[in-house]
């Protein structure tokens, strides 16, 4: 059967149909606007919460792509404009919440879905998985999900973000999906997290419990496959893994140059357990260690003792290895009810990262004292995001300097703190110069510095086709700050996507990057491509 290959790979197994058991119990009674928009308020608090729990989880387990699209899907359920048009059913029409939820969600659903654009129809599917979650919060339905024993190549009609948090993705060995595109969150995850997928494959219901092979790269599914086409494909299979098997030996081997020029390979992580496993993979040392997943999931800020235990577990596990703590990055995406941060129409552009700590210097503070006393364990370096003036890095100083003077007096270890500023916005770059005297060290974020640079929303997949991460405007950015660096003795670190994508490694080496932290699952990658470079 033919469908849409929309990541690569070779899997052979038994197919299982992924379906969405639910039981609805039916509608409660109207019990008045207030009553049923205050019922509206709980059940949204809940659901953001609930994704939130999967959106760390998916962060936890290097799943940025899902994550990230995880994180839309709550920044989606305070839109005004779905809010509004679920009040409105509630008001006028006297509907409960969960049909005026239902009645919303199939509106939308049809307006969106009856698009020929592939990108509209990925958010009709949005608005149907997080209304559906609403009226389960509400009380109108319970969904359950299947429990994964074996390895299965997984069928469903359509599967979202939260679909796949929700499944032991252990025993998934390919997704095949009846809906979807190269656009579709079945696609973006799938690539993510290195598993096979087809998409737009309509496979008969019978087939569940068949033994199949499912092509990642030209988008087959044979059912039932007869013997020669099955050892044609495990030899297929085994040379892909032998592939993989030598790319596994690259782990204890450093990251040099075929010329000998050494290249630091750091990791991007969120916790002690990702660190683990960077260093199993062979990187030097963590060059983002992202310390907002602290703040998320939960009703209250952390306190300065949950932070230090967290940092100096860190330190501990890298036994003296590289540890860049990149301070909270909260707003845009990432969300956090109990702060209490007001709409922004623009939440990119608005108060988020540094701007949010220098604003809120208490929890600045409380952060920098649980850094700071991390660092007395081993050496830790201090990232701060979202960068545009000189000025935010004098701010910066005279907190640290109160900090430090309080852990004085409370008689308080710590050690010295490097001090780094993330280039990610086009000021940061044209001023690189000038923020070169004032730190240590840049770290530059390219998924930013290319969204603020072409004025393009990096999450709208509907402009992919001018996302581009290679525009001169990009690398004149990044030969120009690490020049800049350079010039005052500043060490350069890319930490965006741009870091894992070996088809320009080779051009930022010999712009003259000193080191590249990716994900865990890119390391290897990079590693070798490093190691089949000639600089000079």
């Amino acid at each position: 059967m033919q469908g849409k290959a929309v990541s690569e790979g070779i899997a052979i197994g038994v197919l299982s149909i992924y379906r969405k058991l639910a039981h609805n119990p039916g509608m409660s009674k109207y019990l008045g606007s207030v009553a049923e928009i205050n019922r509206l308020a709980v059940a949204r608090i809940q659901a953001k919460r609930e994704l939130e729990s999967l959106r760390i989880k998916a962060s936890m387990e290097g799943n940025e792509a899902g994550a990230s699209l995880l994180g839309s899907y709550i920044v989606m359920l305070d839109d005004p404009a779905f809010i509004d048009a679920v009040e409105r059913r509630i008001g006028d029409r006297h509907m409960t919440a969960e049909e005026a939820v239902e009645s919303a969600r199939d509106r939308i659903y049809e307006l969106f879905g009856s698009m020929d654009d592939p990108y509209m129809q990925a958010r009709a599917e949005d608005i149907r998985d997080i209304s559906d979650r609403v009226i389960r919060n509400l009380g109108g339905s319970v969904q359950i999900t299947p429990n994964l024993t074996d390895d299965v190549i997984l069928l469903a009609e359509d599967l979202t973000p939260s679909d796949t948090m929700q499944l032991n993705t252990d025993r998934v060995l390919a997704f095949v999906t009846k809906r979807g595109s190269n656009l579709s969150h079945t696609a973006i995850i799938a690539r993510s997290m290195n598993i096979p997928a087809v998409v737009a494959l309509d496979y008969p219901e019978g087939c569940e419990g068949k033994l199949a092979i499912l092509d990642g790269y030209n988008g087959e599914l044979i059912i039932d496959p007869d013997e020669a086409t099955l050892e044609r494909y495990r030899e297929r299979k085994a040379e892909l893994e032998e592939r993989a098997r030598i790319l596994s030996e690259l782990k204890s081997l450093p990251s040099v140059t075929l010329d000998g020029h050494h290249v630091g390979l750091l990791a991007n992580v969120g916790s002690a357990p990702d660190i683990k496993k960077a260093l199993e993979l062979g990187c030097e040392g963590i060059g983002l260690f992202r310390s907002e997943i602290f703040y998320l999931d939960r009703d209250d800020y952390p306190t300065e003792e949950e932070q230090y235990e967290a940092y100096a577990e860190a330190v501990r596990v890298l036994d003296g290895r590289e540890l860049v703590i990149r301070t909270i990055d909260i707003g845009a995406d990432k969300q956090v009810p109990y702060l209490q941060m007001k709409h922004e129409d623009n939440p990119a552009m608005g108060m988020r990262a540094v701007r949010y700590c220098l604003g809120h210097k208490d929890v600045f503070r409380t952060q920098l004292r649980a850094i700071y006393r991390a660092s007395a364990h081993g050496p830790v370096s201090i990232l701060f995001p979202m960068i545009i003036s000189i000025e935010e890095i004098w701010q910066i100083r005279s907190v640290i300097n109160e900090v430090k003077a309080s852990l004085d007096k409370d008689g308080l270890k710590y050690a010295t703190c490097k001090i780094g500023a993330m280039i990610e916005t086009p000021a940061a770059a044209m001023i690189s110069d000038l923020l070169a005297k004032e730190v240590d060290f840049f770290s530059i974020g390219t998924n930013d510095l290319t969204q603020y640079t072409l004025a393009v929303d990096r999450q709208n997949t509907e402009l992919e086709f001018i996302c581009d991460y290679h525009h001169e405007a990009i690398l004149r950015f990044l030969k120009m700050t690490i020049d800049n660096g350079h010039k005052e003795g500043c060490k350069v670190c890319i930490c965006g996507e741009l870091a894992a994508d070996t088809s320009i490694t080779a051009d930022l080496l010999r712009m003259g990057v000193d080191e590249l932290s990716v994900t865990p699952a890119s390391l290897l990658k990079v590693k070798q491509a490093i190691r089949g470079i000639r600089i000079s």
